[in-house]
């Protein structure tokens, strides 16, 4: 069975139910069902076979969606690209997953033009009239006239994700559909989600926390989804308020800009059950605003290559266990594990490693990746992490990030967290320097709050009596703004090197 028949089920029970809000207008399950059987007709007509690829640029909408479902009719694979990268960055994936057709929104076209000459062959299709394209509408309308079959696919590779890019080149993880589907299946129990569910989905599909945390198990579940292009905070505060949303994802960069809002005070967020977040450990101060206003905020734990859902917090235990990751998924297991791949006690930290049915099948045409990431059945996932005395999951942060100072190792949440709680700090990343001396220095990258101006001996001193002697900072450096990825996940290549360009005279110890 492919993930179209969710659509095509739940048109059965309800058709006239909107599954899709975007833009003012409402797209029933039944309209999409034969949006998804139109989109299958198409590719079949243009030779579209199991394991072809199909990719899309562009923002959300309800097109990209259907194209997905079309792709798991058929067997194919679908391939949804950052529309945020540059041009050469679109040229790499495209040129790694070499689909048979690209469909790009006509905001796209033109870079895709200019770096056509590294392409493989391949369909390009713009639902505009961007010259020297395809014409999308006409590709839908040429398969009118034909049946696309059902593909027996649930083994079957359907997505092919491509990671953000934070600790180095991108890699195009293979989801399979039986990967989202137990996925849906691990945000169900999550979420309690039901048919009576009403989500909010702003993060970019491209990614897995925007199709994968909440859209795609509320259309198994039955649900409506309100589909944003992209995300804006004043957009966001007025669809939770008219589509009385119960549901969301927002990541911290996202809950930030909320707070920053005018309207943030009195917006009506009454209708939420509850707001997963996650994508980087949580800032303490995203939980205070949040349940402050009464709304449970909850952590998921995951990665693309876990499709993402590895371990989540309930409703119920959100104030109680603010700032865990929670236990492992309903149908996933997750251990922290030594150097030697040995089990680690209660509260010893050591790599988080995840195994179960929605785990990926590997990484797209990369076998060493691929052998390394994935060891006798489990994944690696390179983030450190220990359980606490009730075997809730505490993530302390990436391995590659781990500073080694003076023969000592110390992770940047746990100062990050600290400083974080500052009213005159807006953002921070803690990152390690070359040094001749400790191996490796401390540093902090401040952005202050707009209006402050807090020095180097202000924001040391907020780490006095909390932070051990050895893990202060030896400097701090003060910038406007954090290099950032699409999912506002901090670059900390990038922050290390600021970190080297500006070496001032650090603080003594």
């Amino acid at each position: 069975m492919d993930l179209a028949r969710w659509i095509h089920a739940n048109a059965s029970f309800s058709p006239g139910k909107a599954a899709l809000r975007y833009e003012g207008r409402d797209i029933s399950y039944a309209a999409l069902a034969r949006r998804i059987d139109a989109q299958a007709q198409a590719l079949t007509t243009a030779g579209i076979q199991p394991g072809d690829r199909v990719a899309f640029l562009g923002l959300n909408n309800p097109e990209a969606l259907g194209l997905l479902f079309a792709c798991a009719r058929l067997g194919a694979i679908f391939a949804p690209l950052n529309w945020r990268l540059a041009p050469p960055e679109h040229q790499a994936a495209l040129a790694d997953c070499a689909p048979r057709l690209l469909v790009a929104e006509p905001a796209f076209a033109a870079g895709i033009d200019g770096v056509r000459a590294g392409l493989p062959p391949m369909r390009f299709l713009s639902p505009g009239a961007a010259a020297g394209w395809e014409s999308y509408d006409a590709f839908l309308a040429a398969g009118a006239d034909h049946t696309a079959a059902h593909a027996d696919a649930r083994d079957h590779p359907v997505l092919i994700s491509y990671t953000s890019g934070s600790t180095g080149h991108p890699k195009g993880v293979v989801l399979t559909q039986g990967a989202l589907f137990y996925n849906a299946v691990n945000s169900t129990h999550m979420h309690d989600l039901a048919s009576t569910d009403r989500v909010l989905t702003t993060l970019p599909l491209f990614h897995v926390g925007g199709l994968n945390i909440l859209t795609l198990p509320a259309l198994h579940a039955g649900a409506t989804v309100t589909l944003h292009p992209k995300f804006d905070p004043g957009a966001t505060l007025e669809a939770i308020e008219r589509e009385r949303i119960t549901l969301t994802v927002l990541v911290p960069a996202q809950i930030d800009a909320l707070a920053a809002h005018p309207r943030w005070s009195d917006a009506d967020l009454g209708s939420l059950r509850m707001i997963t977040t996650g994508s980087q450990i949580v800032p303490p101060r995203d939980y205070a605003r949040m349940h402050a206003r009464g709304v449970p905020l909850v952590s998921v734990y995951g990665s693309t290559e876990t499709a993402p859902i590895a371990t989540y917090v309930r409703a119920a235990e959100a104030r109680r266990k603010a700032g865990s990751a929670g236990q492992p998924a309903l149908h996933c297991e997750c251990r922290v594990v030594d150097e030697a791949g040995r089990e680690v006690a209660a509260g010893v930290s050591g790599e988080i490693v995840v195994r179960g049915p929605n785990v990926m099948a590997g990484y797209w045409g990369n076998r060493e990746a691929t052998a390394a990431a994935l060891r006798n059945g489990w994944f690696h996932s390179g983030d450190v992490g220990h359980f606490d005395d009730e075997g809730w999951l505490v993530v302390d942060g990436r391995i590659k990030d781990m500073i080694i100072s003076g023969g000592e190792n110390v992770y940047p949440a746990e100062i990050e967290n600290v400083l974080g709680e500052s009213d005159a700090i807006a953002e921070v990343a803690v990152v390690g320097r070359p040094d001749e001396r400790w191996g490796e220095a401390v540093v902090a990258v401040v952005v202050p709050k707009a209006g402050r101006r807090p020095t180097e001996r202000d924001v040391l001193a907020l780490l006095e009596g909390r932070v051990a002697r050895y893990k202060h900072p030896r400097e701090v450096i003060f910038v406007e703004v954090l290099p950032r990825t699409a999912l506002g996940k901090v670059q900390r290549a990038e922050v290390r090197e600021i970190a080297v360009r500006r070496t001032g005279k650090g603080v003594t110890a």
